[in-house]
């Protein structure tokens, strides 16, 4: 496999029923522009992976997503500073997050959270960054799209002494079952990558395998998280075929009515129902 890490991971079999790719990069993919877009969401299409979330983590990237959700309508934005980037989350910067959060095709705040893997950003200004985020989640009534890295207990609490938004998506979920438990119970989607295909992820299989499935989104966090047996190949939106397939068998249900599942959820939570028209506020940038 080492020999193959720079090649694209090949096309899937298409699934009998389209998903939702509900977290994905498509600027970190490669796409620059609308044609760059409209061709990697054709990809993503031709295997049943119909619409995309393409998600910000930084100032830059959130004017880009929010752009490219108007170049094509099977795009959708979601906007946000990532926790390793709010050592300096300025007024400013905060002004720019919500205007760009406010617009109809940005069906999200995210990715925002705690990540204390990396130690880009202090603890301190991570959590003050993200309770503004939870904030403004809950002022424009959109869902609060959740990054997670060594942080769960935080998060966890901060979210409760906030307050959650109405919804909350946990994505890329890397907790336990007993954690999984604890989220669904308080009401949160989990989002899983390609992460619960590892053969070694043994924890995040058996969280995966015992949420609700009313309660489960599936997403790539493409270019990254390739799922097996292709990790360490660039990933595309059109992986998440590879995911959906493994999490059926995981669960021992039919990727059609897996793929029904998240897809309704998809539309449920980001409300994409109906919603297949371009922009038409002229937003560019």
């Amino acid at each position: 496999m080492s020999k193959r890490e720079g090649e694209p991971l090949p096309l899937p079999a298409r699934l009998p029923v389209p998903i939702v790719d509900a977290h994905t990069h498509l600027d970190a993919c490669g796409a620059k522009d609308a044609a760059g877009v409209t061709a990697m969401v054709d990809r993503a299409a031709s295997v049943g992976v119909g619409r995309v979330v393409t998600v910000a983590d930084d100032l830059a990237a959130a004017r880009w997503a929010a752009a490219a959700a108007t170049w094509d309508p099977r795009v959708f934005a979601a906007v946000a500073v990532h926790p390793t980037r709010t050592a300096a989350f300025s007024d400013a910067d905060r002004a720019v997050v919500e205007e760009l959060a406010r617009r109809p095709r940005v069906v999200a705040v995210g990715e925002t959270g705690l990540d204390y893997y990396w130690d880009y950003s202090p603890p301190a200004a991570q959590q003050e960054a993200f309770r503004w985020h939870i904030d403004l989640a809950k002022r424009i009534g959109k869902p609060l799209m959740i990054h997670d890295r060594d942080a769960h207990e935080d998060l966890y609490r901060i979210l409760a002494e906030e307050g959650a938004p109405e919804t909350v998506v946990f994505h890329c979920f890397s907790g336990d079952a007993e954690f999984a438990r604890r989220c669904v119970d308080a009401g949160y989607v989990l989002s899983f990558a390609g992460t619960v295909t590892f053969r070694n992820a043994r924890a995040l299989r058996e969280a995966a395998a015992a949420v609700p499935v009313y309660q489960i989104l599936v997403e790539t966090d493409a270019p990254f998280l390739t799922p097996h047996p292709f990790r360490g190949r660039p990933n595309e939106p059109y992986g998440a075929v590879y995911t959906i397939v493994d999490l059926a068998q995981l669960r021992g249900v039919d990727v059609a009515e897996l793929s029904a599942a998240v897809s309704t959820n998809a539309e449920r939570i980001f409300e994409l129902s109906g919603d297949t028209e371009r922009d038409s506020g002229g937003h560019e940038s």
